[in-house]
């Protein structure tokens, strides 16, 4: 069983009836060896006690900015130096909002930003607060801080509603927690080469042909086969996404350009993931200067021709030839459809997603996808592109590396 033995882990509790689950989720750490301190804020204290969680801790629970009593009203620094991880279970949208916002308002804030400990959170809240660009935008700053975000879960919620914000099971959150600060290095001394984000093609100098692609589900796997202890060069299209911790950076714009780092880069690649949605045809003319809307003229012809199908061509190699992981996104028959893509174009494995469902698909923090390869299918559940990276990354080096196991 992985273990937290030894690792001293700062649980920040707000407000929201998942505080309840909180208290579980003390156990479910000290079971794995942890040491567990309890921050409250005055939201948390309205659903559960104190004296709950300084019972099950076996630690006196922090509440309040200026304690006198603890270190000369400075409390606050022993504990931002004592955790070897913060871990906030619930996290609410306001504590999301402030963290976001760099805010030291109260005990659990100021921690936060007086401790150089990974903070790890667990959001709970309405489905439709969870939805919320405002939230959305906070969880994205605090990922490119390098937060993790556990969940959220997606059912039905106390207020009676139905969709994401559900905070995940404690033991969910421990195996999360583990994974993020002790991840098993399954890709050790694996060298990984991933395309991410969409390809541009210019038609003029102000226009160009792309897609919807974010780059969020690429991004998410190079942080993952990082932390799982490989050497990833992430070639990446032009997306507005921050560079994950120990990952090596190409950025590309067209699709000719992609294909050339792709090739170079699989050249002393062991494993190589396909995660672009690059633009399948380019202009056969770039014009020169910006194309103008002749008058009298309700119709134009604008002539195509294919771009390389980077994918295939790292595959057909017959020397130098990594492990080839390929993604299909599609708007329907998605597996029937993978399964050509993955027999027609060579792979070791597809791993295939519905692009029309709102709560997947570009642009979308979560994603549910199909993995395929000649073992048969296997579906994994929506949930955070984060989650569902980490857990493609184990499947795909047990396939890839059998021997390493």
């Amino acid at each position: 069983m992985p273990s937290l033995a030894d690792k001293r882990i700062l649980l920040g509790v707000t407000g929201g009836i998942a505080a309840y689950k909180s208290a579980d989720l003390v156990r479910r750490l000290q079971d794995r060896g942890a040491t567990v301190r309890v921050v409250m804020t005055a939201g948390a204290r309205e659903f559960v006690k104190p004296l709950t969680f300084q019972a099950l801790s076996g630690n006196p629970v922090h509440t309040d900015l200026l304690d006198p009593a603890a270190e000369a009203a400075m409390g606050h620094i022993e504990l931002a130096k004592w955790a070897d991880v913060i871990l906030i279970a619930p996290a609410s949208a306001s504590v999301m909002a402030r963290l976001a916002a760099g805010m030291a308002d109260d005990l659990l804030s100021t921690l936060c930003l007086a401790s150089e400990a990974p903070l790890v959170l667990a959001p709970a809240m309405n489905q439709a607060m969870w939805r919320h660009p405002a939230t959305q935008a906070n969880a994205q700053t605090l990922q490119s801080r390098g937060a993790t975000l556990l969940g959220p879960d997606a059912g039905s919620q106390a207020c009676g509603d139905v969709g994401p914000g559900r905070m995940l099971e404690p033991l969910d959150i421990v195996d999360g927690l583990i994974n993020t600060i002790a991840p098993e290095q399954v890709l050790k001394g694996k060298k990984v080469a991933i395309t991410a984000g969409p390809t541009r093609e210019a038609l003029d100098p102000v226009r160009y042909l792309s897609n919807h692609s974010s780059g969020k589900m690429g991004f998410a796997i190079a942080a993952a086969a990082a932390r799982a202890g490989a050497e990833v060069t992430l070639i990446a299209g032009p997306v507005r996404l921050e560079t994950p911790a120990g990952v090596n950076r190409v950025d590309v714009v067209s699709t000719e350009d992609m294909h050339k780092a792709a090739e170079d880069a699989a050249d002393d690649s062991d494993l190589f993931i396909a995660a672009a949605a690059v633009v399948d045809f380019r202009p056969a003319v770039v014009a020169n200067q910006k194309i103008k809307k002749e008058d009298g003229s309700d119709s134009d012809v604008l002539q195509l021709v294919k771009n390389p199908d980077i994918v295939a061509a790292i595959a057909g190699r017959t020397s130098k030839r990594p492990f080839v992981v390929g993604f299909a996104a599609e708007t329907e028959k998605v597996a029937e459809h993978a399964r050509g893509k993955l027999a027609r174009k060579n792979l070791d494995m597809i791993i295939a997603n519905d692009v029309s469902n709102p709560e997947g698909g570009f642009n979308s923090d979560r994603n549910q996808v199909i993995l395929i390869d000649d073992n048969g299918e296997q579906l994994l559940p929506a949930a955070l592109k984060t989650e569902l990276a980490t857990q493609l990354i184990g499947l795909i080096a047990a396939r890839a590396f059998p021997s390493a196991e």
